[in-house]
């Protein structure tokens, strides 16, 4: 029977999601763990990829498991937790049918970057430090240009295998949390390789008043990575909701 099981992850110990040869990777701990448990092999297809060190405050993937096992039991979820370590934890799993899929059913992404402007000893790994603060205003005029289809080469990693980098970009905003702590929320039908970090660096350059909120639109028509802002540190990225049509569940 095919499961959509909901987990969070820190992403500082992993080579991101996807296993890859000779790297710890997210996706292989947990089928490591799950052949531990079932004692049989069990591919897990996540929503999506995340890099290494991004964080996952919530992924979805799915999973087939024998009929005789029932993943919602509360020993199984102990169980399997026990097994993937710290930085991983599993919360749930829902039903869903045989065909449905983690990655190609998702109907919207969102993540959240976040960003402190004082120097704490707290945030420090979760959280990108902004001493000399910077101009969310402008940032926020300049993200507001982003929303809509459109193609997004300028902030997509080069040389990746997608058939197209047209997204549905349906929310770009800076959110103030207090006085020194900020998040951009950022939401779309789909993301390319390393495109938040690049949108989020692209802004950066505004906010830190070297570009104008305009700038965006030109970046966006160049279609070209060089184009836009340096890629942001990893840590302070988080994949924060994977929506799904509620039609999918059994």
């Amino acid at each position: 029977m095919r499961w959509f099981m909901t987990l969070s992850y820190r992403g500082a110990p992993f080579h991101g999601w996807q296993r890859q040869p000779g790297d710890v990777s997210v996706q292989s701990t947990i089928e490591d763990a799950l052949v531990t448990l079932v004692r049989e092999p069990v591919p897990v297809t996540g929503a999506g990829r995340t890099d290494a060190g991004v964080n996952a405050r919530m992924m979805v993937a799915h999973l087939d498991l024998p009929d005789c096992i029932d993943p919602r039991e509360a020993r199984f979820v102990r169980a399997l937790n026990s097994l993937v370590g710290r930085d991983i934890a599993i919360q749930s799993f829902r039903a869903v049918a045989p065909d449905s899929h983690a990655r190609f059913d998702a109907s919207e992404r969102s993540y959240r970057y976040f960003v402190h402007t004082s120097k704490s000893p707290f945030t420090g790994g979760l959280s990108w430090y902004a001493p000399n603060g910077l101009d969310f205003e402008a940032m926020n005029a300049a993200a507001a240009m982003l929303t809509g289809r459109r193609d997004f080469t300028s902030f997509a990693k080069l040389h990746s295998d997608v058939k197209t980098n047209i997204c549905d970009l349906r929310c770009a905003v800076w959110h103030r949390i207090d006085s020194s702590n900020w998040y951009f929320e950022i939401a779309a039908d789909r993301f390319l390789r390393n495109m938040v970090r690049a949108v989020v660096g692209t802004l950066v350059e505004i906010g830190r008043g070297k570009r104008t909120p305009e700038w965006v639109v030109d970046v966006l028509e160049c279609r070209d990575r060089c184009a836009a802002g340096t890629s942001m540190p990893a840590e302070a990225l988080f994949l924060w909701s994977v929506e799904y049509p509620e039609d999918i569940y059994l």
